[in-house]
């Protein structure tokens, strides 16, 4: 491969895999020093009965007891006309004991939903743990879906891409550059030498 092709990879790769890596590289930091960083979550809840006719749908929705089914869209519309509570359509709820239990968890924060079904009675709570935790969980794909997935998946393999070009464009100047293979060299030891020294 010719050296102008390693280039064109190189500059290409690291163009792509830019915001990812300066993303990963601030969330690798503040999840190393997470016992250091102090959180402290905002806590939203309310408890409402729901109206008479709804409550009843739900009671005659209701499927064998320790099943999941769709969150009823009856009632998704009403959490989302009445607290601004939007649910895609389909999200799927758990039926058990005479309860419909909704889990919402997201990045940076986790959410939830109870109907007890023979009164009625909704309960919610919503949790955020703030902007730093929203960073990490996007960093370990926490409740992150689908195309997040995809997406780290992406940058892994153009922060590849960008190491091995990286790599090969060394050796072409390795003759004019003294330093690189010993420096090549002490990137790879370093952390096997502390897994070896520090790490038990």
């Amino acid at each position: 491969m010719s050296l102008h092709t390693l280039l064109r990879w190189h500059w290409i790769s690291s163009a792509l895999a830019l915001a990812g890596l300066l993303l990963f590289s601030v969330t690798g930091f503040t999840l190393n020093h997470a016992a250091d960083i102090e959180s402290r979550p905002v806590v939203r809840t309310w408890q409402e009965d729901l109206p008479p006719e709804l409550a009843a749908a739900l009671r005659q929705a209701a499927p064998a007891d320790g099943l999941e089914a769709p969150l009823p869209e009856p009632l998704r519309l009403w959490l989302s006309q009445t607290h601004a509570l939007h649910v895609a359509a389909g999200q799927p709820a758990e039926w058990r004991d005479g309860e419909l239990y909704l889990g919402l968890p997201r990045p940076g924060g986790d959410a939830w939903l109870r109907v007890d079904l023979p009164s009625g009675q909704a309960e919610f709570e919503d949790s955020d743990r703030g902007w730093i935790a929203w960073a990490n969980d996007l960093h370990k794909g926490r409740h992150a879906g689908p195309a997040w997935a995809v997406f780290i998946d992406l940058m892994a393999l153009a922060c590849g891409v960008f190491s091995l070009t990286g790599l090969l464009i060394l050796h072409r100047h390795a003759a004019q550059r003294p330093l690189t293979w010993p420096l090549t060299a002490l990137g790879l030891l370093l952390p096997v030498l502390v897994l070896l020294l520090a790490v038990h």
